[in-house]
């Protein structure tokens, strides 16, 4: 793994630094390229301003692993008053939940009832959840929730999980997704992972990518391919050109504050676009994540920080 990756991975999980960084004037001022905002509103009112460039959204609170279930419940009611604000408004957006922030590290049986809820509403109000994906640790558990969940008829098409292509499960646990019928946000992995489980070369990951990619969109299910590497969205393209699946099939979903020129390129060439939007004040890990998984970023960060 590149050094400057394990640097900023290791970074994510450093308590003191995290504490920081939230606190700071300057760590969400540092933060702003990538996270919305603090608040729901925020949040609300940047999906507005995104589906206006004709983009879905995916509205994610952050957080993650809670230590009481205070927490987790407090948590769930930030998601459902999202999703009354999206009925009411009329937004183009849907939720994403990392299963650590509705205590699974807690109770599996809490997490369970809390996304059941969640489910539910997205059910009542035709919306759909999105179930992150986290460190490999929690892979087969998170998978097997999804399932369980999907597999009760009232919520079929109202809950999808991600898949990480770096993993060398992922090729099977797909197969058994589309089997079920399961929505997947496929993406490249942002956790460090050991070889034993992971693919550790850039170049095994994008192949398994596109490899990913191909058995994603050969299904009849609407799923996300979720990249900002032109090379990955060329070869998705051309997978879908060589085999008449056409644009509103699938759609690419990109990450708020990323490579907002191909947003737009790709909007205006007729494919379905879905931006992911963070928002709230436990953004530290998720920057940190971003900065690993490009560490360009900081350098144009830096560079628009001493412009201001």
């Amino acid at each position: 793994m590149p050094l400057m990756r394990q640097v900023f991975i290791g970074l994510s999980t450093n308590k003191l630094i995290r504490r920081f960084g939230e606190r700071s004037r300057i760590g969400r001022r540092l933060s702003s390229r990538f996270v919305a905002g603090l608040e729901v509103e925020d949040a609300l009112r940047a999906a507005e301003r995104l589906n206006k460039l004709g983009m879905s959204v995916t509205l994610d609170s952050l957080g993650e692993s809670v230590t009481s279930e205070a927490e987790a419940q407090h948590a769930a009611e930030i998601y459902h008053h999202l999703l009354d604000q999206v009925a009411n408004r009329k937004l183009d957006a849907n939720i994403s939940v990392k299963l650590t922030q509705v205590g699974l590290e807690l109770s599996a049986d809490l997490a369970a009832t809390i996304v059941a809820g969640l489910t539910e509403h997205c059910r009542a109000t035709g919306n759909f959840l999105r179930i992150d994906m986290e460190g490999s640790k929690l892979t087969e558990s998170t998978i097997e929730l999804v399932r369980a969940i999907h597999a009760r008829p009232e919520y079929k098409g109202h809950i999808g999980v991600v898949i990480q292509a770096y993993l060398y499960r992922s090729q099977s646990d797909i197969a058994q997704l589309i089997e079920d019928g399961i929505r997947v946000r496929l993406c490249k992995g942002a956790y460090q992972e050991p070889a034993t489980i992971a693919f550790p070369r850039k170049t095994d990951v994008d192949t398994n990518y596109v490899l990913l990619s191909a058995q994603l969109l050969a299904s009849s299910i609407y799923h996300g391919i979720a990249t900002h590497d032109p090379a990955m969205i060329e070869a998705v393209r051309d997978f879908a050109r060589h085999n008449n699946i056409p644009n509103s099939h699938f759609e690419f979903q990109m990450l708020y504050g990323v490579r907002r020129d191909l947003q737009s390129k790709l909007v205006r060439e007729g494919y379905n676009v879905r931006i992911y939007l963070p928002f709230g004040r436990e953004w530290y890990p998720y920057f940190m994540r971003r900065l690993a998984e490009r560490p360009a970023n900081v350098f144009f960060i830096l560079r628009n920080l001493i412009r201001k």
